[in-house]
């Protein structure tokens, strides 16, 4: 009787003939990755046609080669798992390295993202636990070793996921070659979920170690890919600046990971990192207890039963619980000083002068809090009360101090937070707006550029986002995204949409490939030369500003500045006051 591989290898030449009079498609090649697993090596030739593969200790990558709207043809390997499954008995627990293996893998789209409270609806295979999973993004024909950027997807470590960057277009219209990677992370509760019981586990911030396991991946793979585990840069916005920050924070005596580092909209120092039995957390997680129906158990049976549960019954506790947090922006599900990854306070982190040292290149945008504050606040009083539940450890002279420091438009015709705009928005919203994105973003990515260059030989550049996308939402936080990737969404708007992601995204390129965004050349080649930051010299105190006067998006006519290097004067008192605050804890 014939087997299933005689079978196959009789069929081959009709199979071939309907492969060749049908178009690609997704469906088409894993059917042709499934076949291929089922020939000998000498035959995957025939069967894969010009599908870039690679050979890996967990088995051989067969990917997929991109073309539209790129310049240059990307390599595109998506969806490799990078971990088990962490399901079952796995649930809550670290993330196990894959096994070593001869199978051949489909890796042609992405993988499933990570359950999670999603907001801006990516494109990928919906949700499901078995998330862990990495994707790879060379230039097609690439010889030789290349630099690496790894990019860290934000989401408030609730949602997000890595299909959100559009990192192949990074890739294909860089002027010079590099290797990309992105990839999930568990987010929410399966990611987070901090407290005693889980501390006792050892299962705190189980999102951040799927990290470190993903960048011993990199280390372990990559060359495979045409990449250079010695030149490995770290891109990440929000979630993803944060997460690079206490991985930069987390000094160790072994070699890091990671050798340079792009932190977007996010720092080690930003809101308040609590430890793991906060009386905060504690109450969240006895909150998500009592959402499972795992409350009121022995404390050695709660695992037990958070681990037998449908996974919808977990995602559905994780949503209700950070839904309940979400107004006042003490989120639910957050990084946690663990003594481990996160072993002190950031603040103290920075000041014991025991951190990896490296070239960082962040910034911020002008108008952070527009994504995350109420928009129907009203009055002076709503003001205060927002701020003393958001910090109820900042003293009744600190929340006057807030009052001062953003005028109130109410009584103070002058402030610059006075509304005019025909919106249907509360009279204080740019005042809660601005504070918030002082208190969150701006003054916290400003303190990593003072104290890194301050602390260290290292180069730091520092930037500001200005271009007002929405008439509401102004320079947003996360706006930067689609320019760094050079995306055709935002390129085709208009000449100076593309000249302002082009600029960008060849700083962004730039210091990938050579550690300093002024190197690269190409199209780009005459932007302003980016100065290093250089703390306590005011001459020196530089920021680079993108698109300033830019208000094309929003329904004006502003062309603005594509970029230009200016001192660093923006919100400056304010932020003196925010930086004598860090570490202040509830």
């Amino acid at each position: 009787m014939l087997n299933t591989r005689s079978l196959v290898l009789a069929a081959l030449p009709v199979l071939l003939l309907l492969f060749v009079q049908q178009p690609a498609s997704q469906s088409s090649k894993q059917i042709q990755t499934l076949l291929a697993s089922w020939l000998p090596a000498p035959l995957h030739d025939v069967v894969l046609y010009n599908r870039p593969r690679i050979i890996t200790p967990q088995g051989t990558v067969v990917g997929t080669t991109l073309t539209d709207t790129l310049k240059g043809p990307v390599d595109a390997f998506r969806g490799i798992p990078y971990a088990l499954p962490p399901i079952g008995d796995l649930r809550f627990r670290r993330a196990v390295a894959v096994n070593a293996s001869d199978d051949v893998m489909d890796a042609s789209q992405f993988g499933p993202r990570c359950p999670g409270k999603q907001l801006l609806n990516p494109k990928d295979t919906g949700g499901s636990e078995d998330c862990l999973t990495v994707n790879v993004f060379r230039p097609h024909g690439v010889q030789g070793k290349l630099p690496v950027a790894v990019y860290v997807h934000g989401g408030a470590y609730n949602r997000g996921t890595a299909s959100m960057h559009n990192t192949a277009s990074m890739v294909g219209w860089s002027d010079e070659p590099f290797i990309a990677v992105s990839f999930n992370y568990r987010i929410g509760a399966l990611g987070f979920l901090p407290s005693t019981i889980t501390a006792k586990e050892g299962i705190l911030n189980l999102g951040l170690h799927d990290q470190v396991l993903l960048l011993q991946w990199v280390q372990d793979n990559i060359e495979q890919f045409n990449g250079d585990p010695s030149q490995v840069t770290l891109i990440g916005l929000s979630a993803g600046a944060h997460s690079i920050a206490h991985h930069i924070m987390n000094y160790t005596p072994k070699a890091p990971l990671f050798h340079r580092a792009v932190i977007e909209s996010g720092a080690a120092t930003s809101r308040a990192v609590h430890p793991y039995n906060a009386p905060l957390h504690e109450a969240q997680f006895t909150d998500f207890l009592t959402s499972t129906g795992c409350a009121n158990l022995p404390e050695s049976s709660i695992l037990p039963c958070l681990r037998s549960l449908p996974s919808a019954n977990i995602t559905a506790a994780s949503y209700s619980t950070f839904d309940k947090y979400n107004p006042s922006i003490r989120w639910a599900f957050q990084p946690v000083i663990d003594n481990e990854l996160i072993k002190h306070r950031p603040i103290d982190a920075w000041h014991s002068d025991h951190w990896n040292k490296m070239p960082i290149l962040t910034g911020f945008n002008s108008n952070e809090g527009t994504y995350y504050v109420p928009r129907n606040i009203s009055t002076s009083s709503e003001f205060t009360t927002f701020f003393q539940s958001l910090l109820p450890a900042y003293t009744p002279s600190d929340i006057q101090t807030i009052n001062t420091l953003y005028p109130d438009p109410s009584t103070d015709p002058t402030s610059p937070y006075l509304e005019t705009r025909p919106l249907n928005i509360g009279p204080q919203f740019k005042r809660v707006e601005a504070a918030y994105g002082h208190y969150a973003y701006a003054c916290p990515v400003r303190q990593t550029a003072h104290f890194a260059s301050s602390l260290s030989e290292e180069p730091i550049f520092l930037y500001r986002w200005a271009l007002n996308k929405t008439v509401i939402g102004g320079a947003n936080h996360a706006d930067q995204m689609e320019y760094e990737t050079f995306n055709p969404n935002v390129r085709s708007i208009s000449d100076a949409q593309e000249e302002i992601a082009g600029v960008f995204h060849a700083y962004i390129t730039s210091f990938v490939v050579f550690g300093d965004p002024n190197a690269l050349g190409g199209r780009w080649e005459g932007r302003p030369t980016w100065e290093k930051y250089q703390a306590g010299k005011e001459d020196r105190e530089k920021v680079m500003v993108f698109g300033e006067g830019n208000d094309e998006r929003a329904g004006g006519e502003g062309k603005g500045i594509a970029a230009q290097l200016v001192g660093d004067e923006w919100g400056r008192r304010e932020c003196d006051f925010w930086w004598g605050k860090s570490g202040v804890s509830d």
